[in-house]
């Protein structure tokens, strides 16, 4: 049984492809570099903004600071909004909640836009915590994420904590861990589960492919938001 169940949010809780993409043209015209095609853009959305101009992108350092700079200038005023629930996720997230499940949202998007779209949405009555990255990027990766996460539901890796580790400590996180499904669309979210020791559900309506999931070793993969009732 899994009683904390972690979303993802772009591509999990939202389809924020407009918003997302749009930023992403505001910030390649501002630094005069030539747009990717749609399809392409939309392989930005879930993978935090260094790597995406740094790695994907192949932009100097000093380019990445300025693309996310001019990123966020569209995003935090317009972008932001610029998004849509995923079906049946208000009805999915009530059901949950009423089962006693404790429900966390872990992004990569930094944690003050992150509340933002929580509460524009109306879903901030659902969730216990809403964790995400910091605006200077520190706290961006997904593995990183969800380690915070955990520890915002006291179950952070106590074992490994100055002074504090013993046998029966790390025996209770374990079994505290056995206890929370990380659930997202893309590879980032998967792979972040495990290195925190965690099992791991890929959703197929977002922007990752089963492929993808599979690939990076998904314990659970689902087509449509309602079969995680099965799961959890």
């Amino acid at each position: 049984m899994f009683d904390y169940l972690f979303f993802d949010l772009d591509g999990t809780l939202t389809n924020p492809a407009q918003g997302i993409t749009n930023s992403f043209i505001y910030a390649f015209k501002s630094l005069g570099i030539e747009v990717p095609t749609y399809e392409t853009l939309l392989t930005f959305i879930g993978p935090p903004l260094p790597v995406t101009f740094g790695k994907m992108m192949g932009l100097l350092e000093s380019q990445v600071d300025e693309a996310i700079k001019k990123y966020r200038e569209y995003f935090s005023t317009r972008g932001i909004f610029e998004n849509e629930l995923f079906d049946d996720i208000p009805p999915a997230l009530e059901k949950l909640k009423a089962a006693g499940k404790k429900l966390v949202v872990a992004t990569s998007k930094p944690e003050e836009y992150s509340v933002k779209i929580i509460n524009h949405f109306g879903l901030d009555k659902y969730f216990d915590y809403v964790c995400g990255s910091c605006m200077d990027e520190t706290r961006g990766s997904k593995s990183e994420i969800i380690s915070y996460a955990l520890e915002r539901c006291g179950i952070g890796d106590i074992s490994c904590s100055k002074g504090r580790g013993n046998n029966s400590s790390s025996s209770n996180n374990n079994d505290n861990k056995s206890r929370v499904l990380m659930i997202g669309d893309r590879f980032h979210d998967i792979e972040g589960a495990k290195n925190n020791q965690i099992k791991s559900c890929g959703v197929l309506y977002g922007f990752g492919s089963e492929e993808e999931l599979k690939k990076a070793g998904a314990d659970y993969i689902i087509p449509k938001i309602d079969g995680l009732f099965k799961i959890v």
